[in-house]
């Protein structure tokens, strides 16, 4: 066995089983596992999807909120038992793969249109 299908091997292993479905310009609440000392406990984190990339164990989501007026971006492996779940609360309507340009609005500027379905 050469070494590359060795690490597509232990990659596949960490791999979820169920992967949540979200996109670019959506508003997701995530739960993520905080471990203080000996307790374990859930952090919502709530904001907008700024970015997903990478393929496979690999991927990783950025997601954007506002907190006390100061902008707050956080990314995750989408893969990583850290994250518990992620819930879709609206669905962006958007044009681009990559909203980097969120980071420099603010107020009603740094809103993403709502998708109608």
């Amino acid at each position: 066995m050469s070494n590359s299908s060795i690490i597509k091997s232990i990659e596949d292993a960490q791999l979820k089983a169920e992967v949540p479905q979200f996109n670019v310009g959506d508003t997701v609440k995530v739960y993520a596992k905080i471990k203080e000392g000996t307790r374990e406990r859930t952090q919502i984190f709530e904001g907008t999807v700024l970015k997903k990339q990478g393929t496979g164990v690999r991927a990783t989501f950025t997601v954007r909120k506002s907190s006390n007026g100061v902008g707050v971006d956080k990314t995750w492996p989408l893969h990583s038992p850290i994250v518990e779940k992620v819930e879709v609360i609206r669905m962006g309507k958007v044009r681009r793969a990559k909203l980097n340009y969120l980071r420099f609005r603010t107020g009603k500027k740094a809103k993403v249109k709502e998708l109608v379905r």
